[in-house]
């Protein structure tokens, strides 16, 4: 097991990169510059808890309410833009630097930065899939269509946020945010234009839910090719991510992993960078 440094700097991130073939897996703090939360403080712990896919799947209500909160937050989370991490990982992928991209964002930022070679771990918010049919739609035409079935439902919510009522301002890391019951209730619920089904869900891996097979062992290939692992923005909390670091660990790779809080990789990186991601990845760049 490779010894843990704590005061890497960027440019030894570098010189790792310099030799290419080089494996990024990001998760969601690569996204916090881009005004998008992660699911975690810096402290590692849990600061949103998700809805889950058997309370998703399983009940009308439920479904209701996430449609509800992402109507509104799908208008604010489309407006975050590519940050300089997202930026300098594109940048890396087009002087023939990366092996490939393993992202466990839902909010294609890294491909609005101009990356090509990007796997959706956990699937895309751009997308929506039918569970009853399979059916699958573009998430802005689902927008428009949940628009005119809900006429007037942003007014209400605004009034309801200037009289005090518990509104977030703020998006969640899966797009939605806080809304009261009472603004809930009155939201349309879309159905699938095929089956008419309320069924309608983000094409995106739900907790509770699994990883596509095929989307895992493409993942694994990444890794049996690569010549390094860098983590950039996960705390590797969960084994949907962590199992890839231990597959490049056990063929005996180099693992960097930067992140502004600890990780549960951290005895297997040989490599340990704290900080800004945006920050850190600019000088990781201008190093090479």
């Amino acid at each position: 097991m490779a010894a843990v440094h704590h005061a890497d700097e960027p440019e030894d991130l570098a010189d790792l990169l310099h030799d290419g073939a080089a494996l990024v897996l990001s998760g969601a703090g690569l996204s916090t510059e881009s005004g998008i939360p992660d699911y975690r403080g810096p402290d590692g712990r849990r600061r949103v808890t998700p809805m889950h896919f058997s309370e998703f799947r399983g009940a009308s209500a439920a479904r209701q309410r996430y449609w509800a909160r992402s109507f509104i937050g799908w208008q604010r989370f489309t407006r975050a833009e590519p940050n300089a991490g997202h930026r300098a990982v594109a940048g890396l992928e087009s002087r023939g630097l990366l092996h490939g991209i393993i992202t466990q964002n839902v909010d294609g930022l890294h491909q609005q930065a101009g990356a090509r070679a990007v796997v959706e771990l956990h699937g895309s918010l751009a997308r929506v899939v039918c569970l009853g049919c399979g059916d699958r739609t573009d998430r802005e035409a689902l927008q428009r269509r949940m628009t005119g079935a809900n006429a007037g439902f942003e007014q209400h919510v605004q009034a309801l946020a200037a009289d005090g009522s518990q509104v977030s301002s703020q998006i969640r890391p899966d797009g939605d945010i806080v809304l009261p019951d009472e603004a809930i209730k009155a939201f349309s619920v879309p159905r699938c234009v095929r089956c008419a089904s309320d069924l309608l869900k983000p094409d995106v891996v739900f907790f509770g839910e699994s990883v596509p097979s095929e989307r895992v062992e493409q993942c694994f290939d990444l890794v049996e090719g690569a010549r390094s692992l860098v983590v950039l923005g996960s705390s590797l909390a969960v084994m949907s991510g962590f199992r890839f670091v231990r597959r490049g660990a056990a063929r005996g790779i180099p693992i960097a992993i930067a992140t502004a809080s600890e990780t549960r990789g951290d005895p297997l990186a040989s490599l340990r960078l704290h900080g800004p991601l945006g920050q850190t990845l600019e000088r990781v760049v201008a190093s090479l």
